[in-house]
């Protein structure tokens, strides 16, 4: 009998790590860890879901939760706080931009005729998760306000499942023209020639349409003059490039993850998910499909040689009828900023694009900084060979990781020398 609690514990012991363990390339550093942020990620979901199908709550809500509760155990197991007020050197504050909640970070005032730099920043989440109020997203936007004396603006758009696209698109947009307007920047002291969008994962998404649109409004008398995305998401018609084959089991954005998060936001019914994983749903015998349209996305001619290897193009030549025509958002360059002709590119700000290796929308990135260069824009494309989707967020204990502290020293060493 006195074996029974032995065997027991051992057997609970292998079944923990079954369920922690994952393969992952050599190349990530710190892989335990990962895998233990994967594994308590995995089980927020699947515990999110099971509360969802009792019918007690949106599993969405449930997953936002957990998350407010393990960053509230963190910030109390810390001491640390991240609220309003004054901070040393910042002064931070919750507004409205034309009815759009925003987090306000100012930097000390210059003395007279001094002007200060200007950003503002979408946050990531799949367009369902995330607050710039929380997290890493706060500490970021603190550090670039007080290290880089600028006036940051984080913008806490709608989510789902409350709405869909195109508000939070809209939200962001609103917001924007709201703070580039001329009597704004003057009232914050921000230098109209130096003002950034930012934003990472759907945040990038947020952020590459959002300077799309004012770059080719002639109604906007400021514009933004730089554009930061990290590891953005731009498209919805190929989730078999390289990146997302090569990728779709590596935490924390699995392939199919990624999918659900564009059927939601686009408001379609999940069920289409396997069409999308096959690419049945830009099959070639799709008449609002052109062959135009085909070559913005067309990762064979736009990737370079390294990111293609062996990877062959997944077209499908008769698919699934009518899915294009149900989920109209997936032609819409503001849901796909990807899409967008190389004429509004060509108007597009100067770029930071960060990607990673380990990452499903390495490519959509990828894409995006050869089209930017093609039609005249000058790009910087930092590349991590060891980073992952997120980790540009990881820069806290416990779930700091070297290539987030290298990833996010990149970007503001990049907005420091650019805006």
């Amino acid at each position: 009998m006195r074996l029974l609690p032995l065997v027991l514990t051992v057997l609970s012991a292998v079944a923990l790590a079954y369920y922690i363990y994952i393969p992952l390339p050599d190349a990530i550093q710190e892989s335990w860890k990962l895998m233990m942020l994967d594994a308590a990620f995995r089980t927020a979901m699947h515990l999110a879901v099971l509360k969802q199908w009792l019918g007690l709550d949106h599993y969405i809500s449930s997953v936002r939760q957990s998350t407010e509760g393990f960053e509230g155990t963190m910030k109390r197991f810390m001491g640390s706080e991240s609220s309003g007020g004054v901070i040393p050197g910042v002064k931070i504050r919750d507004v409205t931009f034309d009815g759009v909640p925003v987090r306000l970070y100012e930097p000390p005032a210059g003395g007279e005729g001094h002007l200060r730099r200007g950003l503002m920043f979408f946050h990531g989440g799949g367009w369902a998760l995330g607050s710039s109020k929380k997290g890493t997203y706060d500490q970021i936007n603190r550090m670039v306000s007080d290290e880089l004396n600028t006036v940051v603006v984080a913008v806490e758009y709608r989510l789902y499942p409350e709405v869909h696209f195109p508000v939070p698109y809209l939200d962001c947009l609103a917001a924007a023209k709201h703070f580039l307007s001329p009597e704004v920047l003057s009232k914050f002291a921000i230098d109209p020639e130096r003002v950034a969008v930012a934003g990472d994962s759907a945040g990038g998404n947020l952020a590459a349409a959002v300077a799309q649109e004012i770059s080719t409004d002639d109604g906007m008398s400021v514009k933004f003059s730089v554009q930061a995305l990290i590891y953005p998401v731009l498209q919805a018609l190929d989730f078999n490039t390289p990146s997302y084959v090569q990728n779709q089991r590596v935490p924390v954005l699995y392939r199919t993850l990624m999918i659900q998060f564009w059927l939601q936001y686009l408001n379609a019914d999940l069920s289409l998910g396997p069409q999308l994983l096959v690419n049945n749903h830009s099959a070639l015998h799709r008449s609002t499909i052109t062959p135009e349209l085909r070559s913005r996305v067309d990762w064979s001619v736009l990737l370079p040689q390294k990111h293609k290897g062996n990877h062959r193009p997944v077209v499908v030549e008769t698919g699934s009828h009518g899915i294009v025509k149900e989920v109209p958002g997936l032609l819409d360059v503001r849901a796909a900023p990807l899409l967008a002709s190389s004429e509004v590119l060509a108007k597009s700000p100067r770029s930071y694009i960060l990607t990673c290796e380990y990452d499903v929308l390495r490519d959509d990135g990828l894409m995006y900084v050869r089209r930017l260069r093609d039609a005249g824009v000058t790009v910087t494309n930092d590349h991590y060979e060891d980073g992952f989707h997120g980790c540009f967020s990881f820069i806290a204990w416990p779930i700091e990781f070297d290539v987030g502290k290298r990833a996010v020293r990149g970007y503001l060493n990049w907005l420091q020398k650019h805006l």
